[in-house]
């Protein structure tokens, strides 16, 4: 697709909806990761610790199923001091959209282990190492699914408490977890991190700079690649994070290239590129429909100072129910609060889960 219609699909969507304008077949897709290999190191500023390990806490892999009988893959965190005699508040954590569990959720569910919480971060279906075929689809329902279906995974566990589980959402995962928090009540408490509406970001882009002619030839060039790949053609895939930066590359091309293109937070197991056939599936994705209804539940909504993404944070804060509150950490952009630890509030996530799913308990006795 020429024209604006094509050079908007930068604005709609993946890793954190960085731009880039051109579809990618599946052989391109591949040898975009290969290329990849050869790594710079990236901005480690700010304490920047993405594969960050803590000799405090036991990480095992685990897998459970969703309701549609889909494997998903999770990492389980565990403080090598709980009491597992008592039963402990936990939290599920989900990556930004198009990454998986080893980018930034990892390092947020190890920190709140580190605290003493019981901590499962997961891949998404269709990522990482979760089922879901075709690879890199978009499906916010069955994303949302998933949250719900670690809830269940914890809920087995006999030192958490089946009434103190909460979640993190990191990126568009703030807004698959609000939706899953409105229709799954065991959710007691939620943190979003950088949101994206995904939603809305897809329909509107950012600060409501894309048409609705603009909307529809996106729809167009997706219902025509539907023809192509049912008569046995290639996989497209669209947006995500650029492979190479150039004179054209924006702002946010930059952010999102330095985490995801560099040593700094590259994982051989995601391109960050969603399927172009699918994508389309956010437009009818309404994450902060009725979310007033999750309250008496507590939100909480974390956002950069200068993150380009912040006007999620703020409209789901306005719309949300009591109690809430928004945090704007000063100084961070979007991508600074995957993995720049001198600048994620962990303190504030911390209080914010003790206060509302209860504190730990120890060895040494409560927290």
């Amino acid at each position: 697709m020429a024209g604006a219609g094509a050079a908007v699909l930068g604005v709609l969507a993946a890793t954190g909806c960085t731009p880039s304008p051109t579809t990618r077949s599946s052989s391109s897709a591949a040898s975009a990761t290969q290329a990849t290999l050869n790594l710079a190191p990236g901005d480690t500023s700010d304490g920047a610790d993405n594969f960050y390990t803590s000799d405090q806490v036991s990480a095992q892999k685990v897998t459970f199923k969703n309701q549609y009988q889909m494997n998903v893959s999770g990492n389980l965190f565990v403080p090598k001091n709980l009491d597992r005699n008592a039963t402990n508040p936990a939290m599920v954590v989900g990556h930004p959209m198009g990454a998986v569990k080893e980018q930034s959720a990892n390092l947020y569910a190890t920190k709140m282990a580190e605290q003493g919480f019981v901590t499962l971060s997961l891949d998404l279906s269709f990522w990482g190492e979760s089922e879901g075929q075709p690879r890199n689809a978009v499906s916010p329902d069955i994303y949302a699914e998933d949250f719900s279906a670690a809830v269940d995974y914890l809920r087995t566990q006999t030192y958490v408490d089946k009434e103190a589980i909460g979640a993190i959402g990191i990126c568009g995962s703030g807004s698959f977890v609000i939706s899953a928090a409105k229709i799954d009540p065991r959710i007691k408490a939620i943190a979003t991190v950088s949101m994206y509406d995904m939603g809305a970001a897809n329909r509107n882009g950012l600060r409501h700079s894309v048409t609705v002619e603009q909307r529809k030839d996106i729809l167009a060039q997706a219902a025509q690649q539907r023809d192509v790949e049912f008569a046995g053609g290639q996989t497209e895939y669209t947006s995500g994070t650029p492979e190479e930066l150039n004179d054209q590359s924006t702002a946010i091309d930059r952010e999102f290239y330095d985490f995801y293109r560099t040593s700094r937070g590259h994982s051989p197991a995601t391109t960050t590129h969603p399927t172009l056939t699918s994508n389309v599936k956010f437009m009818n994705f309404y994450p902060f429909a009725d979310i007033e209804t999750i309250s008496p539940r507590p939100m909480l909504f974390i956002a950069g100072e200068q993150a380009h993404s912040r006007e999620f944070s703020e409209e789901g804060y306005q719309l949300a129910g009591e109690p809430k509150e928004l945090v704007i950490v000063p100084g961070a952009g979007h991508v600074d609060l995957y993995d720049r630890v001198n600048l994620i509030p962990f303190d504030k996530l911390t209080t914010f889960f003790q206060d509302n799913l209860g504190n730990p308990h120890t060895d040494e006795g409560e927290r």
